[in-house]
Parts: C-alpha cells; structure tokens; sequence
C-alpha cells in the first residue's frame, strides 16, 4: 500500500493573521480562508476586496480584523484596480509584494467577469480567489452564476434555480493563463501548497475556493468543513491544478477518479436546506455533471 504524502506545513501562527472580534456568521468559511492566504503569503500582502460578505466581515479601519493592507473597490472594478496596484509595484522596483483579489462568486462570475477577463488577457501579475458561495449572501442569498441547478435562492423558484452552475475555472483555463487551481477550506494543507505556487509564478494566477455558507445553504453553522468535504468526497467539486497546458488531479480528490471510491451525491443534497425542493430530474441533471466534469478530468491528466 502507498504511503500518503507528506502534508505541507503551515505556520502555527496563522491564526495571528486574523485578529478576533470581526463580523462574520458562525461557521462562515472566509476567516477560515483569511487564515491560510496570510499564512502562505506573509505579511507583504495587499487585499483588494469588491463589494461582498467579505467586505462586512472585515471591518473599518483602523479596527480591521484582517491584518494586513485592504483596498475596497466596487463590484466590478478589482482585477483592474488589482492589475494598477501590481504593475505600481513593479514600476517601482517592488517585486516581493503579493497583491491578491479576494472576490465572492458574484463578483466574479457575474459582475466583475469582463474585468477579469480583461486582467487574464493581460497576464498582469497578481492572485485572484474566487471564494465560491455560491450566491450573493451579503445581500439576501440571491442567485449568482454559480449557484448550481436545483438549490434555492431567494430569486429562484421554490424548487431551486434552473440553470447549471457556471465553471469560471474552466473559463480562465480557456485564457491559457499561468496557473489555474480549486481549492476547498475543508483541505487548508492543499489550499496552502496551491497559494505557494500561486505566488512563485509570474503573471495570472487563478484560484476557485469552494466555501459552504451556513446561512444561505441551511445548514448548522458547525457542519461547514464536514459540507465542504462532502462536496469532494461524492467527487461534486474536484479540486486541482491547471499550469503549463497539464492538469493535475490534487490529492484530496485522486481516490474519487474511480467512481466506486465516491459517496453518493445525495449525502451532500441531504445536508443542506437549500435543495429541500429538489425535483428528481434536476438531482439526476447534478449526477450527470459530475460524471461530465470527471470525463474532462480524464481527457487532459
């Protein structure tokens, strides 16, 4: 039997990244993620967040809970103002800052996508995250681009949204950008080694970090790491890395290549309130996906 591989290890003192007393829902995954982008990229770091939960969660300055230097920007306008701030840097001969968009699905895959488009185009030198709740949660869990088929929203229909989830991940791939990777807050050892990487390559890098919101998602806000897991485990999010025009399968997910190694998806529809009204055919439509999204897999590993 193999031997597992090693975990990459991560500061003891991320936790000093992210100071106590901010404005986040229980359970919510953002600080969980705060915690893991400061501990791999140190302090030489600058955020610029659009407007999203993140942006409540984070506080005014001076009483900021993110320890580190914050740009708010409105929806749209990050990867530009992100792009402006990295090519300052480097003008000046500033070459070890990492400038980072913290973004929300919203502000990614709806409002801000030809602004991203625009900075992949480019290859301007910075970090986007995608932290993917799958909806507009800091304005009343309204459906986004990337709420998959069949969760409600509260501009859904009683039996969830119609439309597939949109795969930005996959649209970035299509820019042949530098480096492209999801990530999950139930795996931060993954998440991290990804960030490394991120930072160790010139140009675009692109990451999509799934994160369950307990609010908008209903459930129990101390299930938010076991949802996020789940999502893996039935091989519904498939976490890996895209560089040099060659996927690599992440660890987390290489069991679940073969089918008979992944939990049924219905566990992870089970868990959540949001898929309460599912109808059959769009549970089905959620299967197929998976399969389609693994057959992709296999075609470029």
């Amino acid at each position: 039997m193999a031997q597992a591989r090693p975990k990459p290890p991560i500061p003891y003192d991320m936790r000093d990244s992210f100071l106590p007393g901010d404005a986040a829902c229980s359970g919510c995954p953002i600080p969980m993620g705060w915690k893991v982008v400061r501990a791999a990229l140190g302090e030489k770091t600058v955020f610029v967040i659009p407007a999203c939960c993140s942006s409540v969660v984070v506080g005014v300055y001076p009483g900021q809970s993110l320890n580190s230097s914050i740009v708010h920007v409105p929806f749209a306008a990050a990867p530009s103002v992100a792009s402006g701030i990295a090519e300052a840097y480097e003008k000046r001969g500033l070459r070890d800052v990492n400038v980072v968009v913290w973004a929300g699905d919203g502000g990614t895959a709806d409002i801000g996508m030809a602004s991203l488009s625009g900075a992949a185009e480019r290859n301007n030198n910075i970090i986007y995250i995608m932290y993917d709740n799958e909806a507009y949660m800091n304005t009343g869990i309204q459906r986004s681009s990337s709420t998959p088929r069949g969760a409600w929203t509260t501009t859904t229909p009683v039996s969830g949204k119609t439309e597939q989830k949109k795969d930005v991940a996959k649209i970035m791939i299509a820019h042949d950008v530098p480096y492209v990777a999801t990530a999950s807050v139930a795996y931060p050892h993954d998440f991290y080694s990804k960030l490394q990487k991120a930072r160790s390559i010139r140009g675009f890098k692109f990451i999509q970090l799934h994160a369950p919101c307990p609010v908008g998602w209903r459930f129990e806000p101390q299930y938010t790491v076991k949802v996020a897991r789940l999502a893996v485990e039935t091989g519904l999010w498939i976490l890996y890395e895209y560089q040099g025009r060659r996927l690599t399968l992440s660890g987390p997910s290489r069991p679940y290549l073969d089918p008979s190694k992944r939990k049924p998806v219905e566990e992870y529809i089970r868990m959540q309130g949001r898929f309460r009204n599912i109808p059959p055919e769009a549970l089905e439509d959620i299967k197929r996906s998976v399969e389609l999204n693994w057959e992709w897999v296999k075609k470029l590993i």
